[in-house]
């Protein structure tokens, strides 16, 4: 057991330690500019660029391979204006998440650096293909809203509840 959480804590140093253009490598910006006339309900939030954070030690085993897991909380943090309107489906607006992207990132500041990650999704299957499917999506050029609606269609009539989480 000791020796699984060594390659774990080594892997996590390791990928933190990687350049922001190898780990963003494939993921392609859309524009974030609104019609003319729209109105958002919510702040955008800022995202992250340079360097991330280290993920947190955890005392559990990750739900998905430590690469899928990395993928997501990076793809968090550079794409909050994607996955603050995605809804989480595994039960945790009990614990005050409002949509997918609080699932991976508990604070960030004004600018958009993360601060701190919430270690929920490292362990949470279902957090983790929701935010998948999410950036899946949105790198093949799928729109905020386009990819909101393919998540509500695949999960919602298999889990009896939802982050409340405000349409783009």
């Amino acid at each position: 057991m000791k020796t699984r959480w060594f390659f774990v804590s080594a892997f996590l140093l390791l990928a933190a330690s990687l350049p922001a253009s190898i780990a963003t490598a494939g993921q392609h910006v859309h524009s974030q500019a609104a019609p003319a006339g729209a109105t958002s309900r919510i702040a955008p939030m800022k995202a992250h660029s340079g360097p991330l954070p280290a993920l947190p030690p955890v005392p559990f085993t990750p739900s998905r391979p430590m690469a899928i897991v990395q993928q997501v909380y990076e793809f968090a943090a550079r794409h909050p204006e994607v996955l603050q309107h995605v809804p989480c489906y595994c039960g945790c607006e009990r614990i005050g998440h409002n949509g997918n992207h609080d699932c991976f990132v508990k604070t960030r500041k004004a600018n958009g650096t993360v601060t701190e990650w919430d270690p929920h999704g490292i362990g949470c299957a279902i957090c983790l293909d929701v935010g998948r499917d999410a950036m899946s999506l949105f790198n093949g050029g799928t729109s905020v809203q386009q990819i909101r609606a393919a998540i509500e269609r695949k999960y919602a009539s298999h889990f009896p509840s939802s982050t409340p989480t405000p349409r783009p």
